[in-house]
């Protein structure tokens, strides 16, 4: 069997940099050696590309930056591959697939994505269009309105536009009200994201939101469930897991709660009718096609207290496969474990690409 040669690219400049490396240990530890050639890029946060060229059981250990090797990704669609550079010598390492375990800006946005096509060479996960509509916010919440999905009530502004940042503040008591999520519109992971129940909280948390991205949303908090639900295919091939619950230890599900308390919890059958189960798989799968997603997705909902509404929150296009990720963990309760699910993910790509999706 010829192997196929798969870069994974992890690292990143975005602040999700150090839980993408740990989403790229678990997949590069999960693809078999007997089927692929595993070619290890990482992304220091300065963007510095370094291929790594020792043992696969090593990487753990390493020091990137002292014994990775300077690569780029050549955008030449003939050759196709990454250019390995030591000194004045070039050297083009052929590859058929990439792997971007890549989170945040500068990863899951679009932006790397779109090298990749100039490149040629099939790629996991979602394309241009669809990666950078994921991850503004404001973008998804457009195209979730388009499709008839629920959502919170919210309203949005751009940092500089102060008449509209001041006009939007000014109603938020009516629309979309206290008590309110305030949002960075293009981050993930939680990064910047602040409850607030009065104008002074309203203010600091702007404050912490425009520190990481200049557009922010404000939406209407919701009292309710947070469920999360694992999108997997392309085109009329897309497959809904089932739905995951989270259980926080903070007020919500901020990066703190998410990786550094030990009292969140994630559920990976979350407790309630079947009925309802249903009614998120079919509602993910629908908020996967309206971004025009492909290969992956985690998309999160709430479940209204009261009236069991199952309201749209957002949408992941490269979630986490850490040991702790929700993604993974939904499609290991459905029997597809990690090793599986990777080789899915780069058969996706490479059906995406013989389509030309």
């Amino acid at each position: 069997m010829n192997k196929k040669n798969i870069l994974v690219l992890f690292g990143g400049c975005s602040p999700e940099h150090e839980i993408s490396k740990k989403s790229a240990m678990a997949v590069i530890q999960s693809l078999s050696e007997d089927k692929y050639n595993i070619i290890p890029v990482y992304i220091t946060q300065e963007g510095k590309w370094l291929l790594y060229d020792g043992a696969i059981d090593n990487l753990r250990s390493v020091s990137w930056e002292k014994y990775g090797t300077n690569a780029v990704l050549s955008p030449d669609r003939v050759n196709r591959g990454l250019l390995r550079i030591v000194g004045e010598k070039v050297k083009n390492i052929p590859v058929d697939v990439i792997f971007p375990v890549l989170h945040g800006p500068l990863g899951e946005d679009g932006t790397v994505q779109g090298l990749f096509e100039l490149s040629g060479i099939p790629y996991v996960g979602c394309g241009v269009a669809a990666s950078a509509v994921s991850m503004d916010k404001t973008l998804t919440k457009i195209l979730a309105e388009k499709a008839g999905l629920l959502q919170a009530e919210y309203a949005w502004f751009n940092a500089w536009d102060k008449e509209r940042a001041a006009a939007v503040v000014k109603k938020i008591r009516s629309k979309p009200g206290y008590p309110c999520f305030v949002k960075p519109a293009s981050s993930g992971s939680s990064i910047g994201v602040s409850k607030a129940s009065n104008k002074k909280e309203l203010d600091r948390a702007i404050a912490a939101a425009s520190a990481v991205d200049g557009k922010i949303v404000i939406e209407k908090a919701i009292d309710g469930r947070e469920l999360e639900c694992a999108v997997l295919g392309a085109g009329d091939e897309v497959f809904a897991s089932g739905v995951g619950e989270i259980l926080p230890a903070a007020d919500f599900y901020d990066f703190d709660a998410k990786y550094n308390n030990a009292g969140s919890k994630t559920v990976v059958k979350a407790d309630i009718p079947e009925e309802t189960a249903e009614a998120i798989r079919e509602t993910a799968i629908k908020a996967f096609r309206a971004v025009g997603g492909a290969g992956l997705a985690r998309v999160d909902f709430f479940l209204e207290n009261g009236t069991n509404r199952v309201i749209f929150n957002e949408i992941n296009t490269m979630p986490g496969f850490t040991p702790i990720s929700m993604y993974p963990m939904l499609w290991q309760a459905e029997g597809v474990s990690l090793p599986e699910l990777c080789d899915r993910l780069i058969a996706l790509a490479l059906r995406g690409c013989e389509l030309g999706e």
